[in-house]
């Protein structure tokens, strides 16, 4: 059963987290004074104002919005950053994408637990509590199918997914250890050699050792081992949950925070899969990935909420290819994102500039993310209308001289196409996008998606960042038009429904090329607890 569903070409949170002992953070909800505040539906946030959500501006459709946990831990009693906003998960409407970034100490009072599967989420190993383990897991069962796969007609492409997942988060006062293992399954029709990110017989996605506490007026913490990183805008940094397999990173990441200004600080290697099991997944020496990220409350009331998160990374790369050349690149990313919400507007910019060099060639490229929506009725259906832009620059890929592509540290693409069509490299698109929601579980949202290319000189991306063979030689700029449709329904708190329908229509210079129309239909049920 397929549920036709809307596209959020505005979509993202970044919500939730850090563990701080005495403190509860919950991530599953943020603090009480956000409860009033209405969430665009198409983000990742759940859609109630009821649920005190923070309405995140929106951006990519990642996967199912899920219902509130069934139980609400208490506020933090230390007062440290918005958690909504400090940058270590991203909330699906009470649960997280990274399951260590929920606090469920609320279910230590029994009479919160509604079910035996409650009991899971707070086992106590002594008698004041101090020692718990929270158990966490996932199932997905997703069904993709594409007329025609790369917009070439060779066949449709059917993809049956399987997603499992399990993890366990142990607590000893201020220290935690975590772990999580998963599970990918492929199978169908012609969906060629399977990649690691759809297709392994066990990951493990996550394992690393924690110590956070409160220092004076300051939240503060270090993390070590293998884990997931989202602080940022979804359009560079990102676990790619529309993946079977997560993406995950190793290295360190450390934090400080009072309640105005945050601090993190991180060092991490990307990490390679394999598809056999647990031997083959590790820590790719090839690349790197460092910086610093800071964060800043403009404002923080019942209603209105405001942050600043300027950026510096740097990115190593041994084996990157523009054009014919593989080779090592060392990118610099300088740049801020703005985002929050004024009663029911919600934005979500990022802007940020990248220098650096490409084998022996200097890089100077440009990214703009520029994300909004407003809700129209918060009462009647919430009909929300919205539109984002986003710009990556392009050129010099198949020349020489200046290198001006664009590029993201590892992020999905399905904000510019479902079937990973684009890629925002040497591109611009504009993308509005209206929403309805006709029940408090169900949001349909349609969207219609223009693209162009930024330098006629250079190629069009896939949505790997792999150049369409020849599109840099062919002029012009129109790249192609889609029409995007998503639906999602909570059914329980622990059981959603997503239908997604995207049909692309090549512009000029890939038709030239014969790349042609294509249909894409998928749909998945989830499971979380």
């Amino acid at each position: 059963m397929l549920i036709f569903c809307p596209p959020f070409a505005l979509n993202l949170s970044a919500l939730p987290l850090i563990v701080l002992p005495a403190a509860p953070n919950t991530a599953s909800l943020p603090p009480a004074s956000a409860a009033s505040i209405l969430p665009p539906t198409g983000t990742d946030a759940d859609t109630s104002a009821s649920d005190g959500v923070l309405p995140t501006p929106p951006r990519e459709p990642t996967e199912a919005k899920l219902p509130p946990p069934p139980a609400r831990p208490a506020t933090r009693a230390h007062r440290i950053y918005p958690q909504q906003a400090d940058g270590q998960a991203i909330t699906l409407g009470g649960y997280t994408l990274s399951r260590w970034a929920e606090d469920w100490r609320g279910l230590r009072d029994p009479a919160k637990r509604k079910d035996w599967i409650d009991r899971l989420k707070y086992i106590p190993i002594d008698s004041r509590g101090d020692i718990y383990v929270t158990l966490s897991g996932e199932i997905r069962l997703r069904i993709n199918d594409y007329s025609d796969p790369g917009l070439l007609n060779a066949g449709y492409r059917l993809e049956e997914q399987t997603r499992v997942v399990g993890g366990a988060d142990l607590h000893i006062g201020p220290i935690r250890f975590y772990g999580e293992l998963g599970h990918g399954g492929l199978s169908g029709h012609n969906y060629g050699t399977p990649l690691p990110k759809s297709r392994d017989a066990l990951v493990a996605q996550q394992f690393f050792a924690e110590v956070s506490g409160a220092v004076g007026n300051y939240g503060v913490g270090v993390r070590y081992g293998r884990q997931q990183f989202t602080d940022g805008s979804v359009n560079l940094v990102s676990q790619i949950d529309n993946n079977t397999i997560h993406t995950s990173v190793q290295g360190i990441r450390g934090w400080a925070q009072s309640s105005s200004i945050r601090a993190d600080l991180f060092d991490f290697k990307k990490v390679a899969l394999g598809v056999k099991g647990l031997g083959d997944d590790h820590a790719d020496d090839g690349t790197r990935f460092s910086g610093a990220t800071l964060g800043m409350v403009f404002a923080n009331a019942a209603t209105r909420k405001l942050f600043l998160d300027p950026f510096i990374w740097r990115e190593r790369n041994n084996a990157l290819k523009w054009g014919s050349v593989t080779a090592r690149e060392i990118r610099y990313y300088y740049g801020a994102r703005l985002w929050g919400n004024f009663d029911r507007l919600a934005l979500d910019w990022t802007i940020d500039h990248q220098d650096g060099s490409f084998n022996g060639r200097d890089i100077s490229a440009w990214n703009a993310f520029i994300a909004q929506t407003y809700v129209l009725d918060p009462k009647h259906w919430k009909p929300k209308i919205g539109i984002h832009f986003d710009f990556g620059d392009g050129g010099g890929s198949f020349g020489k001289g200046t290198l001006r592509t664009a590029k993201a540290p590892f992020a999905g693409t399905i904000a510019y196409s479902y079937q990973g069509a684009l890629n925002f490299t040497n591109l611009f698109q504009v993308s509005p996008n209206f929403t309805i929601s006709p029940s408090r579980k169900l949001d349909v949202l349609t969207e219609f998606q223009h693209s162009w290319r930024v330098s006629p000189h250079d190629a069009v991306y896939r949505g790997l960042g792999t150049a369409y063979a020849g599109s840099e030689t062919v002029p012009g700029r129109d790249v192609g038009d889609a029409l995007r449709l998503q639906a999602t329904w909570k059914m329980t708190r622990r059981v959603s429904i997503v239908g997604r329908y995207e049909y692309f229509v090549p512009g000029a210079i890939l038709d030239r090329l014969g790349y042609g129309d294509s249909h894409f239909l998928a749909g998945w049920i989830s499971y979380r607890f």
